[in-house]
């Protein structure tokens, strides 16, 4: 087999791997290709010639069903630019949902998200039989539920949507909740979300996926925490003296939720300069997985500011066993 040239890799910008019991498991690119891994070398384009999308960012996989479904973040030439909305009147952030078969890597289907701009964090229930799952939008600040359909198709609906906050002392008067990472709970009861410019994660139940409901939220930061000039329009709602929260990772009991604040440098910056100054942190969030409910752990604090090398920016964790 013919290895790619140096400099094809040199234009990837991966950003999603996935682990599983054969070495041909993908990595997806930002830019939306896939390569095919063997071990620690990237071997080849995962998809089929001529089935690549025009942006990737995440994806997961129900072999059961056949189907890996990736998501579409947007153009490097633009977020790493910062985030700006003229960007996206351009096209240049992603709207879509694609549809692949599994293993083959062919791209059956494009499923237009236009219920949710810039899916992000994308997740399938882990009951193998189950055909649905969930997706997070960051622009429209809303999760998306895909789902499988009778004639084998896979379409969606729109789940769960965060209202802006109408706000004063920002660049817009509402501020949208731009939500950043998802994840569902190994027994498949509980959604929980991050909104990265509010501040607050919430934890839905999703035993009847079509319905969630919010059982637990919890504020730890955002653009309007306790001392930033922008504030809510009644002044009252404001979060704690933490900074903010990007990824999330459940522990394999479901009982702590670990969370840092780093979603790209250059979106840091733009947004919490703090962040990039002082460097990220990881806070635990405990959880009532009886009834719901979300509590911050004062015990727990991990700084990154002090890294060698560092101000160091924390983003994406991973729990032996778990997602």
């Amino acid at each position: 087999m013919e290895m790619p040239k140096e400099a094809d890799f040199f234009s990837l910008i991966p950003n999603s791997t996935s682990k599983g019991d054969k070495a041909d498991k993908p990595n997806e690119c930002l830019e939306g290709k896939m390569m095919g891994n063997n071990r620690h070398f990237l071997f080849f384009r995962w998809e089929k010639p001529g089935h690549s999308p025009m942006f990737g960012y995440d994806f997961w996989c129900q072999p059961r069903h056949k189907t890996m479904i990736s998501s579409s973040f947007g153009a490097p030439t633009a977020f790493t630019q910062g985030f700006h909305l003229q960007h996206v009147a351009e096209g240049l952030y992603g709207r879509y949902l694609h549809v692949y078969s599994w293993p083959d890597g062919e791209l059956k289907q494009m499923d237009r998200g236009g219920t949710g701009l810039m899916p992000l964090e994308i997740r399938f229930l882990h009951d193998p039989s189950k055909g649905t799952g969930y997706v997070g939008c960051a622009l429209t600040s809303n999760i998306v539920q895909f789902f499988k359909t009778e004639d084998g198709s896979w379409s969606h609906q729109a789940a769960i949507s965060v209202k802006p906050l109408k706000v004063q002392n920002w660049i817009l008067t509402e501020l949208p909740g731009f939500i950043t990472d998802i994840l569902i709970s190994l027994d498949d009861r509980f959604l929980y979300f991050a909104n990265w410019l509010h501040g607050d994660i919430r934890q839905y139940n999703i035993e009847d996926p079509r319905n969630p409901v919010l059982v637990g939220q919890v504020w730890v930061g955002g653009l309007i925490q306790k001392g930033s000039p922008a504030m809510t329009e009644d002044g009252k709602t404001w979060q704690s003296d933490v900074l903010e929260i990007q990824m999330i990772q459940l522990s394999l009991d479901g009982q702590q939720l670990y969370v840092t604040n780093s979603v790209f440098s250059t979106m840091d910056r733009q947004f919490y300069p703090e962040l990039v100054e002082k460097g990220s942190h990881m806070l635990q969030i405990d959880i009532d997985t009886e009834k719901g409910g979300l509590t911050i752990n004062l015990n727990f604090f991990v700084d990154f500011g002090a890294e060698p090398d560092g101000p160091c920016l924390a983003h994406e964790m991973r729990y032996p066993g778990g997602d």
